[in-house]
């Protein structure tokens, strides 16, 4: 697959074109930022790290039934993806309150939701992503209806499956953040999924093994990255 112009580049990712206009390349950065890339920094081979795990993950929910972008990994640092219209909403299922929900509503850190919560919000950087509803995507015409309700299928399916791998895993999937898109007619999950986008803790310590390390000033932040790489790895194998 030959690597064509850069078409897109993002705080964590670049996307290369190829020479099949229904393929690209995305290639996974070291470089990391936090709080609307007010703060940031690089996190060493944390691009390796996010595509070996992404690769795994996607992989699991391509055999329990999940449609994603995924197509093969091709480098250290690169997939072969399939070219989606993102739709400009991120979904985040949240299992355990921590980070956006703990300051939203004033609650403490850690506690168990009684089941899943799922939001949306509205992908644009300059606004931080506000939190939206059902009404505002369909009254702006972010996605159709029917769209949305396959969106909220698919991120509940997800939460499942990844809750039950990384339960194996020894961590705690707290919440986790999803991208999808239209790809010849049909919903497709794409992004990534790595501890750049979800909050994972370890079992039985509650460590933090995610991004927050950075975003907090916690230290050892590429052990983690590395640490979450080894556990799904283990447990692939």
């Amino acid at each position: 697959m030959k690597k064509g112009k850069l078409i897109y580049e993002g705080k964590a990712k670049k996307v290369y074109a190829t020479d099949n206009p229904d393929l690209l390349i995305q290639e996974f950065k070291d470089d990391a930022t936090a709080f609307d890339a007010t703060k940031r920094g690089t996190i060493g081979d944390k691009g390796v790290c996010n595509n070996k795990i992404s690769n795994q993950l996607f992989e699991l929910l391509e055999t329990k039934g999940i449609a994603t972008h995924f197509v093969k990994l091709l480098s250290e640092r690169e997939m072969l993806i399939k070219r989606l219209e993102i739709i400009p909403v991120e979904v985040t299922v949240r299992n355990i309150v921590a980070g956006g929900m703990a300051k939203l509503l004033g609650l403490a850190e850690g506690r168990i939701l009684k089941i899943p919560v799922l939001e949306y919000h509205y992908k644009n950087d300059t606004l931080h992503d506000p939190l939206i509803n059902d009404y505002h995507i369909l009254a702006l015409e972010l996605a159709e209806e029917e769209e949305l309700k396959a969106i909220a299928q698919y991120s509940f399916q997800v939460n499942q499956i990844l809750l039950n791998f990384f339960d194996q895993c020894n961590l705690k999937l707290v919440d986790f953040k999803l991208e999808f898109g239209r790809h010849k007619g049909k919903i497709l999950l794409g992004d990534e999924i790595s501890p750049d986008t979800c909050r994972l803790w370890d079992k039985t310590t509650d460590k933090k093994l995610d991004k927050d390390r950075f975003r907090r000033d916690l230290g050892e932040v590429e052990a983690a990255y590395q640490e979450v790489l080894r556990r799904v790895c283990q447990k692939k194998a």
